[in-house]
């Protein structure tokens, strides 16, 4: 009896011991978690000003909501996208980088995105998908792919000046220009244009001549009809005045292209006799608008463009982990696997993924949860105007709670519905780790 009394005490003892040395963290988990989750359920039930009870009031207004629905509809879609994909990324990277020596040096670099803030990222991203070419790198790549197949005009803001000879097309080549009259053989014909910036001026660009009259041909100088700081007459070819090097003359007869010719450094250019009695044409693939890229910031790219960042700076962290994962595989496994013929794919999708499946679970639990409540990326990277477009629920928490105009008592409830909803993932996670430790 004594014996047994003396390990009950015991037990008390070590149970207050462990308590002691629980308590503050209990302290801190009640204060800065437990209390501010019952508190704003408490608030979500009142109105802005949390003098009224509202019931539900707030929680139906979640679902009238466009902004609100947009927001969630958001979430949804970085839950989908977003740790699928840098999951399988990171999977990718982890089974090749065993392949090759300098696979270390890879992971560190595809690793080091981690080392930056969200902020310091938004800030990266939002340069990177800036719209002007000069500046984002995103356009500046696509641009330069597109201009590669489909050149842009130089002249998209060519145009004739007053008493010109040419005047607007009509028809199919709608934004290109013909003469008002037909061409004569022998006759040199003068093609004015104004409105092109001499910085814009094709390189190997050179002084616009008129051109010489040659017997059964038809020629012309295509030029910018302007001189820079006043004088000059118009109309006519000035020494001081461009040619439009690279400009692309036709000669249509009822309807129909029967000569072509593309002027020359100093505007000039020569067609055949077929251009006899012809109306000259430029057609409107001279004044095409420079490509400008893709409006990646805009309302339809916007949140795949976010996506995209977030994909950048979390890729790391799953390769990482898969990798550690990897590195604890049975090696003869593997070797059995090809061994009994299975090629590099097989192993891969019948051996290596199968093994890793728990720990893919495990990255992409946790991605599914960080992704629930992304904020910074969406606030720094999209523009005022489309963060509507891209809004996600924690980015409307914050602005319903401490905006211009601000609503506490709805805020409370967009944060108690994001613990609604991140909370079967975390017990997901509880669950499985139990198992795992019961093993």
């Amino acid at each position: 009896m004594p014996a047994r009394s003396a390990r009950a005490a015991e037990t008390r003892r070590r149970r207050l011991v462990a308590a002691a040395f629980l308590l503050p963290a209990l302290v801190l988990l009640g204060a800065l978690v437990v209390h501010p989750i019952g508190y704003s359920l408490y608030r979500s039930f009142f109105d802005r000003s949390g003098d009224t009870f509202v019931g539900g009031g707030n929680y139906g207004e979640i679902l009238h909501d466009d902004t609100i629905r947009t927001a969630l509809k958001n979430t949804a879609l970085w839950v989908v996208l977003a740790p699928t994909t840098a999951t399988a990324l990171g999977l990718i990277f982890a089974v090749l980088t065993e392949r090759v020596r300098w696979g270390t040096a890879f992971k560190l670099l595809v690793f080091m995105p981690m080392a930056i803030s969200m902020l310091a990222a938004g800030i990266i991203f939002r340069l990177v998908y800036d719209h002007d070419p000069d500046r984002g790198i995103a356009n500046a790549v696509w641009v330069g792919v597109h201009d590669t197949f489909a050149e842009s005009s130089a002249f998209p803001k060519a145009r004739p000046g007053r008493d010109s000879p040419l005047a607007p097309a009509a028809g199919a080549d709608t934004g290109g220009f013909t003469t008002r009259d037909p061409v004569r053989a022998g006759v040199p014909v003068l093609l004015p244009l104004v409105g092109v910036a001499p910085e814009d001026l094709p390189g190997g660009t050179r002084t616009a001549r008129a051109a010489p009259a040659e017997p059964g041909k038809v020629t012309g100088t295509v030029w910018q009809d302007f001189t820079r700081g006043g004088g000059g007459r118009t109309n006519a070819v000035d020494p001081a005045e461009s040619g439009l090097a690279g400009i692309r003359v036709e000669a249509v007869k009822d309807g129909r292209v029967v000569d072509s010719a593309t002027a020359r450094a100093d505007g000039t250019f020569t067609l055949s006799a077929k251009a006899d009695g012809a109306l000259l044409r430029l057609p409107a693939s001279n004044f095409r608008e420079a490509y400008a890229g893709v409006e990646w910031l805009g309302p339809t790219l916007v949140t795949p463009a976010v996506i995209g960042a977030y994909v950048w700076m979390w890729a790391g962290f799953a390769m990482v982990l898969i990798g550690a994962g990897l590195a604890a595989v049975p090696r003869e496994l593997l070797e059995a696997a090809r061994v009994d013929g299975a090629n590099e794919w097989q192993v891969f999708r019948r051996v290596t993924v199968p093994l890793l499946a728990p720990l893919l679970v495990v990255v992409l639990v946790t991605l599914v949860i960080n992704v629930m409540k992304i904020f910074d990326l969406v606030f720094v990277i999209a523009p005022g105007s489309v963060q509507d477009d891209a809004n996600v629920l924690a980015l409307q928490l914050y602005r319903t709670s401490f905006g211009t105009d601000a609503d506490p008592g709805l805020g409370s409830a967009i944060a108690v519905l994001l613990l609604v909803l991140v909370l079967p993932v975390m017990l997901y996670n509880i669950r499985r780790l139990r198992k795992e430790g019961a093993r």
